[in-house]
């Protein structure tokens, strides 16, 4: 089972220190940052499942942050702040998050919500899969995403499988982003074909369908350079991704 991973967003060290250990004790793991700045990054490069965003945060402002998550992430955001009246909630809600938690808390109940929000907003292992995105770029590929179409750079079609579509929509959504492969599986886990047989379990059909498409990807298959593998956890896409909506 993937551990959840929750980012809390404050700038009080102390806060940050308390629900830091108080949810990795209660089984997530934990990033800390206290900038909009800090949030870009952490948010770039790792798998987040839910954020803990404190409203006021020196010079950057939580509802702003939120605003700002929400045009490209949809990633469960749970805020936190001393303004407890409704008109404060309910602007909260309005920039885009799922919950409101007033300050001081208890931690019980906060952990309650934290666990509500996660249940009910898990998705596909919680992967941030931009499902509107048509064309992405990559290396010297162009693929479509809605017709499921890879050519490379002269214009050359290569002939793609149904799985190996959605397993490239799926790191190209997300690059730099290590994936398990339970939770590649679990995206790919309502699109069957003989890959998934009785003779392969989970985490290795995910593997013979990674060596699939670097067949068709990679220069050197033995020193992937598009597709790595991340030992003891799975596979990042490890290049640059452009995208367009056109």
């Amino acid at each position: 089972m993937t551990i959840p991973r929750i980012l809390v967003v404050d700038d009080d060290s102390d806060v940050l220190d308390m629900l830091k250990q108080y949810l990795v004790k209660n089984a997530f793991a934990v990033h800390t940052a206290s900038t909009a700045r800090e949030v870009e990054t952490i948010v770039a490069h790792n798998r987040i499942d839910l954020i803990l965003l404190d409203v006021m945060l020196g010079d950057d402002n939580g509802f702003e942050i939120c605003q700002s998550l929400r045009k490209e992430n949809s990633v469960p955001i749970i805020m936190m702040s001393a303004l407890s009246a409704d008109h404060h909630r309910m602007k909260g809600y309005s920039s885009g998050a799922d919950d409101y938690v007033a300050k001081p808390f208890n931690p019980d109940l906060l952990l309650a919500r934290v666990q509500a929000v996660v249940r009910r907003t898990q998705r596909s292992a919680s992967l941030s899969y931009r499902r509107e995105t048509k064309h992405y770029r990559f290396v010297e590929w162009n693929f479509d995403a809605q017709s499921g179409q890879l050519f490379a750079k002269d214009g050359f079609e290569v002939v793609l499988s149904r799985l190996e579509v959605s397993l490239l929509k799926i790191l190209l959504a997300n690059p730099f982003i290590p994936l398990t492969r339970e939770e590649i599986a679990s995206v790919l886990s309502g699109e069957r074909d003989p890959l998934n047989t009785s003779e392969f379990t989970e985490g290795r059909a995910v593997d013979v369908l990674v060596g699939r498409l670097r067949s068709k990807l990679e220069e050197n298959q033995k020193n992937p350079a598009i597709i790595k593998t991340v030992r003891g956890t799975g596979y990042v896409l490890s290049v640059e991704v452009s995208t367009s909506d056109e």
